[in-house]
């Protein structure tokens, strides 16, 4: 037994020898000759020039501001007062650098194994630079190099488009050699979307240094890939004419092509991204923190809202796919339904009712009554089930960051959601664009697209990249015929006929526009409350959304308008009107060239004879 555990010992003991031997001259060998090497070697990465971002017309979004950095030798003595002597020279010739701030930055990366300059300011302008650079030069332990910063000449008025960007974290860091070595990246909008093409490629150089580190020849040496550039199909002008025609109001707006490319997105209020460049104040954050209408928030694709009846072209989809005949009977409004054994009203907006009502005129002039009776025909689920295929609830797909789903709601979600069932009245709600359901302001513009069209485009910001066209994906999705031209031309009638709820803002437009107003409650109403107050004599945050989305001509579908208005009251009276003048510039600067002003004027006058003879004689599609 003795003899065993000796043996074991013995065993034991070579193993941790054998151990040993192995961790000292195989494995720690690859330590010290790489380190070996790194002592031999130098090797140093050229950061990339960052691309530009640029609109339509080439006029610059993002752009890179030339300039210099600032460096410091490593292994300067503190003790002896070599750092602290470099360190006046520079406050010497730039008084405004914090000099208690460069040598914090200093001792946090000097070490006996860094052999690198250690960079203490991050950019000095140009012609502050050329003033002393012939002086600065000549102390060898400063180390002047050409950097770039990150300016965006157009500031708020494309801040939730073209985004900023910002120092890197470690994460960022940890994934990106690119980022690691600028120490940049791009933190919302495109500048993180793109960024992995907008930093570009790395180069570096090797070179052969002696024991003091200095250079002795060029080994080998990699150029950077830079200014990969970004052009986008918006158009500056037109998105600095919206957003001074929002002036304060706190407001989406969506202009695109039917085919997908985004000519104008304005969330206002907004902010300005330059102050994120070089790290935003504590103050300048609290301000925008602070502010009640979440400037920094991307509305577009960053918030949701109930759609109201901007939805029921989709109501009426779901009926015609699900519901055989049911779409084609019309409905009887007395200005409101009770669902089953209930007393609880679920009332139309107009008191009065509107008589009998088809698929046409319920467009025209927004029953509600009509919508309620076709949802509880086909139930919740085939409801959000067609909803989401025509893109409401879901990502638009949009090449922006973080893009949210909002909410189509079915029995489903709602169990998984709450625990609960779905009740019969939660339908009725959901089909007027209440309840559960919420959308982006870039989802009704993409599915008003549909409906003009037929097509589900993905709304695209990128024209090229790098030179390359970007291709936008669409497909086409088939509904019964002669339902989706009564949809259209219920549309048309909404902006074109005097019942239309948008006939005072847009029927004297120089061209064409179908479309349809949402006036989506925040709050509810009670069933004891027999006159409704109005919008304008309640308080702003209980005041309810307007919405107007619409397309134009109406004949052949070219370009997209969707405004909201928070808390803006009714979509004809509110947002109207900013759709109107929206179409006005539009058309002014040569958008509609394939429709001459003489050809639109002879239109104008003649439906408007039309309308004179009978409210309801229109132009087929």
């Amino acid at each position: 037994m003795r003899y065993k555990i000796v043996i074991l010992l013995f065993l034991g003991v070579w193993a941790l020898m054998i151990g040993r031997l192995y961790q000292v001259s195989i494995k720690s060998g690859f330590y010290y000759e790489k380190l070996a090497k790194e002592n031999i070697e130098r090797k140093e990465y050229i950061k990339p020039v960052r691309g530009e971002i640029v609109d339509t017309d080439g006029n610059f979004l993002a752009i890179n501001k030339i300039g210099f950095s600032l460096s410091i030798a490593p292994h300067l003595s503190i003790k002896r007062g070599e750092l602290q002597k470099v360190i006046e020279e520079m406050k010497a010739v730039f008084p405004d650098i914090n000099s208690s701030v460069m040598e914090k930055v200093y001792r946090k990366y000097s070490s006996a194994y860094n052999h690198k300059f250690i960079k203490v300011v991050e950019f000095v302008s140009y012609n502050d630079m050329m003033k002393v650079y012939p002086r600065l030069s000549l102390n060898p332990h400063i180390k002047i190099e050409a950097e770039t910063k990150r300016h965006y000449p157009y500031g708020q008025f494309a801040a939730h488009i073209v985004g900023y960007i910002g120092r890197s974290n470690k994460k960022e860091n940890d994934k990106d050699p690119v980022t690691k070595a600028v120490g940049k990246a791009g933190k919302s909008g495109l500048e993180r979307y793109y960024n992995r093409v907008l930093e570009g490629e790395l180069g570096y150089t090797i070179t052969k240094v002696n024991a003091r580190n200095k250079a002795l020849e060029v080994l080998e040496k990699k150029d950077p890939v830079s200014n990969r550039n970004l052009m986008l199909h918006l158009d500056m002008k037109l998105q600095k004419y919206i957003r001074l025609l929002l002036k304060k109001k706190a407001a989406i707006v969506v202009v695109m092509k039917s085919t997908g490319e985004v000519l104008s997105a304005v969330s206002n209020p907004s902010y300005d991204p330059n102050l994120f460049v070089d790290g935003i104040s504590v103050k300048n954050w609290k301000a925008l923190q602070l502010n009640l209408g979440h400037p920094f928030t991307n509305k577009f694709i960053h918030a949701v809202y109930p759609p109201g009846s901007v939805i029921k072209m989709g109501i009426a989809l779901a009926t015609s796919k699900f519901g055989k005949g049911v779409l084609d009977k019309e409905e009887h409004c007395v200005g409101f339904i009770t669902v089953g054994k209930s007393k609880h009203k679920f009332r139309c907006w107009s008191k009065w009712g509107h008589g009998d009502v088809d698929l046409r005129r319920s467009i025209r002039e927004s029953c509600d009554v009509y919508y309620y009776n076709k949802s509880l025909e086909i139930g919740i689920d085939n409801v959000a089930k067609t909803l989401k295929s025509i893109g409401l609830g879901i990502k638009t797909g949009i090449d922006l960051p973080v893009e949210y789903n909002g909410i189509i709601p079915d029995k489903a979600w709602k169990k998984k959601r709450y625990g609960l069932p779905w009740y019969m009245g939660e339908t009725v709600i959901a089909a007027i664009g209440q309840g559960y359901d919420n959308v982006t302001p870039m989802q009704i513009a993409r599915y008003t697209a549909f409906l003009a069209t037929g097509r589900l485009v993905t709304p695209t910001l990128a024209k090229k990249i790098n030179g390359n066209p970007v291709k936008i994906p669409s497909k086409r999705i088939s509904f019964n015929a002669a339902h989706m031209k009564q949809i259209r031309l219920g549309m048309y009638d909404v902006c074109n006929v005097k019942s239309g709820t948008a006939f005072k803002t847009m029927s004297k437009l120089p061209i064409k526009v179908a479309g349809k107003t949402g006036t989506a409650q925040v709050v509810s109403i009670p069933q004891d409350v027999k006159k409704r107050v109005k919008e304008q004599d309640l308080a702003y945050f209980k005041r309810s959304h307007a919405w107007i989305t619409t397309y134009a001509p109406f004949k052949h579908p070219e370009y997209i308008v969707t405004v909201l208005l928070e808390h803006g009251g009714h979509g004809g009276s509110s947002a109207g009107p900013v759709a109107a003048d929206i179409y006005k510039w539009l058309y002014y600067h040569g958008y509609f060239r394939n429709h001459p002003l003489k050809a639109v004027q002879a239109e104008l006058e003649a439906a408007k004879a039309e309308d004179n003879a009978s409210s309801t004689k229109l132009p087929s599609q």
